[in-house]
């Protein structure tokens, strides 16, 4: 897969307060817009999610996830969440699940519901970890869709913290624990959920962590 080779990106903006329900189009919101531009220069950004706060980068710049592994002290070996905006943004890691996979994938869930689908050696393995499985979301947060749809595929997702710290729920929180160490923090809040996703297996529908 490839390592992009772009240049580094240094742009850091705190977040202004903006509700979610107060804006119906994010993908024409200035300051989302400044995140994908950013994402797309191997930058790390922090954004809201259904429940917490969370960093995201480009799956497949290297550079830019060792940077967000680095700054959650978090292994590479433990594998990263890939959200996106709707399933057809996801197609090429679903090559090879049964129907009855496909559909249980594309069925909307209660709750945030992060699937662990067979890993076809699409993802690099940097994102997979090395695993047999990829951890993928269909993120039903409309700026963390929005950002998706702007980047035109999925983005890494994993909760704002260092490892072993609560995750962040707010925008202060999220520079408490990395001030200018992220590259851009968005507007908007957290969804409604009062959990992180849950974390399913696909083919048998276990439950790894409750939502």
């Amino acid at each position: 897969m490839p390592r992009l080779l772009l240049p580094k990106t240094q742009h850091y903006r705190k977040s202004c307060k903006t509700d979610n329900a107060s804006v119906t189009d994010w993908t024409s919101n200035p300051e989302v817009c400044t995140a994908v531009q950013l994402l797309k220069q191997q930058a790390v950004i922090a954004y809201p999610t259904e429940s917490v706060w969370g960093l995201g980068c480009n799956p497949w710049s290297l550079d830019a996830v060792t940077k967000l592994l680095k700054l959650k002290n978090r292994s590479v070996d433990k594998g990263l969440i890939l959200i996106a905006a709707d399933s057809a943004q996801l197609q090429p890691f679903l090559e090879g699940l049964t129907p009855e996979q496909l559909q249980r994938f594309q069925t909307p869930q209660k709750k945030p519901t992060t699937w662990l689908v067979s890993n076809n050696d699409y993802a690099p393995e940097w994102i997979t970890g090395g695993h047999d499985t990829l951890a993928l979301r269909v993120t039903d947060h409309p700026l963390a869709a929005a950002l998706c749809r702007l980047l035109g595929g999925p983005l890494v997702s994993t909760s704002a913290n260092l490892q072993g710290q609560p995750a962040a729920t707010s925008a202060e929180q999220v520079l408490g624990y990395f001030a200018d160490e992220v590259d851009f923090v968005t507007p908007g809040e957290v969804g409604a959920a009062a959990k992180p996703s849950e974390i399913r297996y696909l083919a048998t529908g276990e439950v790894v962590r409750e939502g």
